[in-house]
């Protein structure tokens, strides 16, 4: 199995630290509103990866933090009137609803910035005792850069070759002793969340929260971080740089990095209008769509989502499910016969082409061509007289597969009209008795049953998706 480690800038054989385990950290989310599609790509992307390091025997321990404490959280926490916490815990709440929609297994471990402070004011004490790091007057902590010689080793930048006017890594500061230095720990600002610290009550730094949830879930070195490729700099580099001058070993082996995620060819951002969040995804597509449509592009290739895309990806699900439900509708009970043997065992080369489409760089869209090749197969061999025998053993190699990318097959039984308008009015009934958890529930066993619904002015309307 190969990997391309943006470390080294090539594909690499995948060696364990520890043989047939892997030790995963990815970056997660910071949980101040719904998640948006940019998100949920490495989420996906990386969720794959874990599935099939899985699918292939090893035991794997995968760590996606939450980031529960940030400025974004303090400023939606202070125009709602609520706590950072309230807000933190709300959205938290939401990611994982749309995780459990886009089929994301549970990480081993979630854990949250704010349940990790005592491990930060450890890190970062021992990063001053060793020299790495310095107190200025007004309580902040600062990372001497320079101090730590391989600086810019993932992000292949060079602190002397940048311009003083670059402004990618530079945080100017007048107690700083260089304009390169980073924070770790901050004092509190009038209305903010705050810790006690020996520096000042404040709260970390960004960049030290991933260090210390690595190292405390995972150990000193592990053998993948993950994330989306806007974190490999100055993120990445910073926890590089605060992990090794902490530990004194290599942080991590292997570093994986998905790319950028457009709208309509168009960079995603609020102020042009076109910021889709994946609620609002849900609302019009099964969220396994959305997954699909994510899959069909190799990771580290830039993605474009667009209406026409995302309707190409519904009809391509759409043809392995009804793959899928050919094969379960076969009844002739008997053993295979010779004939359906040779087909079977001819199937197993959509398997190898999917395994090495997987092995060199988690290949996902090779994997699903390999998969669209097994369809077209099973279409062309499996009949109202196929025996039971073969399809259930074909419909098991397939399930196998999909499985892999987290693809969920099966169809669910179509739902009367009768019910559906049964489940809008108790939905109506929960909105009414501000029971807004319920209401979200039907929402989504609808949509998980190819119901779309749309609140209007004249009421909820629906459609079959």
């Amino acid at each position: 199995m190969k990997i391309f480690n943006t470390l080294t800038r090539k594909k690499e054989e995948f060696v364990p630290i520890e043989e047939n385990k892997v030790s995963m950290y990815v970056c997660g989310p910071t949980v101040y509103n719904y998640i948006h599609i940019g998100n949920a790509r490495p989420m996906i992307c990386f969720d794959t990866v874990r599935r099939y390091f899985e699918y292939k025997g090893y035991e794997v321990n995968y760590v996606s933090n939450f980031t529960d404490v940030d400025d974004k959280i303090i400023k939606a926490a202070n125009e709602e009137g609520v706590s950072s916490e309230e807000i933190a815990e709300r959205f938290i709440k939401e990611c994982k609803k749309d995780m459990e929609g886009m089929n994301i297994k549970p990480a081993t471990t979630h854990p949250q910035a704010t349940k990790e402070i005592d491990g930060m004011i450890d890190m970062i004490q021992n990063l001053i005792d060793k020299g790495y790091a310095y107190k200025v007057e007004d309580g902040t902590v600062y990372f001497r850069t320079r101090s730590f010689k391989p600086y810019g080793k993932l992000s292949h930048k060079n602190l002397d070759d940048l311009q003083a006017g670059h402004r990618d890594i530079k945080v100017t500061g007048d107690l700083k002793e260089d304009d390169f230095d980073f924070v770790l720990w901050k004092p509190k600002k009038e209305g903010e969340p705050f810790w006690e610290s020996p520096w000042c009550n404040g709260r970390p730094g960004w960049h030290i929260e991933c260090s210390v949830m690595s190292k405390r879930y995972l150990g000193d070195t592990i053998d993948i971080h993950a994330g989306g490729e806007d974190l490999i700099f100055p993120h990445h580099e910073n926890e590089i740089a605060q992990s090794e001058a902490s530990n004194g070993k290599e942080f991590a082996r292997y570093w994986m990095h998905n790319a950028f995620l457009n709208i309509d060819g168009v960079k995603m951002s609020k102020s042009l209008g076109n910021f889709k969040t994946v609620r609002g995804i849900s609302e019009m597509y099964d969220l396994q769509v959305l997954r699909f449509f994510m899959l069909n592009a190799h990771y580290r290739s830039p993605l474009n989502f667009s209406a026409d895309l995302m309707e190409a990806a519904k009809a391509g699900l759409e043809r392995i499910k009804t793959a899928a439900e050919k094969l379960a509708s076969v009844k002739t009970e008997g053993e295979m016969t010779a004939e359906e043997k040779t087909l079977f065992d001819e199937s197993q080369n959509f398997v190898t082409k999917f395994e090495n489409s997987m092995d060199d760089d988690f290949n996902t869209a090779d994997a699903i061509a390999a998969i669209f090749e097994f369809v077209k197969f099973i279409n062309s061999n499996v009949s109202s007289d196929s025996t039971k025998a073969f399809a259930d053993a074909l419909n098991k190699r397939l399930h196998t597969l999909t499985d892999v990318l987290g693809l969920i097959i099966d169809k669910e039984e179509e739902i009367l009209d009768s019910d559906i308008e049964a489940l809008i009015e108790e939905r109506q009934n929960a909105r009414k008795a501000k029971d807004f958890a319920r209401a979200d529930e039907i929402r989504n066993e609808l949509l998980s049953r190819g119901i779309v619904l749309e609140d209007t002015r004249e009421g909820v309307k629906w459609k079959r998706a």
